[in-house]
């Protein structure tokens, strides 16, 4: 199975959204995203997804590293990060119950979901160049 993540990013900054309580892996913190359907690319998935999750239209940009990983009571997925910029709207959660802007040096001080928590770790130098400004 293959999942898509958005990377969005403001400025010096990237969205963090947190599941609610009810969910699976209830509060913890995650990009924004879902599964790839038939016939989907990874571009056409996240921009439908944050859509429906956020209300807003992205651009995605870049993919970034995707990892593998399976929790215990799941399938194996493939998650793919892409970068993406607000093209236009403004933000209102579907899905989630907070949302907060990170920098660099806050990415690892919440509680992340473990995917996208390694997704961060893997992808970590390009993140940092990106929320510098010096990589797109």
């Amino acid at each position: 199975m293959e999942v898509c993540c958005a990377l969005i990013v403001n400025g010096s900054k990237i969205l963090a959204v947190q599941r609610g309580p009810e969910s699976r892996h209830p509060l913890k913190w995650e990009f924004p995203g879902g599964k790839i359907n038939p016939f989907e690319t990874p571009q056409e998935a996240i921009v439908r997804e944050i859509e429906e999750e956020l209300m807003i239209q992205i651009a995605a940009i870049k993919q970034l590293s995707t990892i593998e990983f399976a929790y215990i009571d799941a399938e194996p997925f493939c998650l793919i990060p892409l970068t993406g910029r607000i093209i236009s709207g403004e933000i209102h959660l579907t899905e989630h119950v907070v949302q907060r802007w990170l920098s660099f040096d806050e990415l690892l001080t919440v509680d992340w979901l473990e995917a996208d928590r390694e997704l961060i770790l893997k992808n970590q130098e390009e993140l940092k160049l990106i929320l510098q400004g010096r990589l797109e």
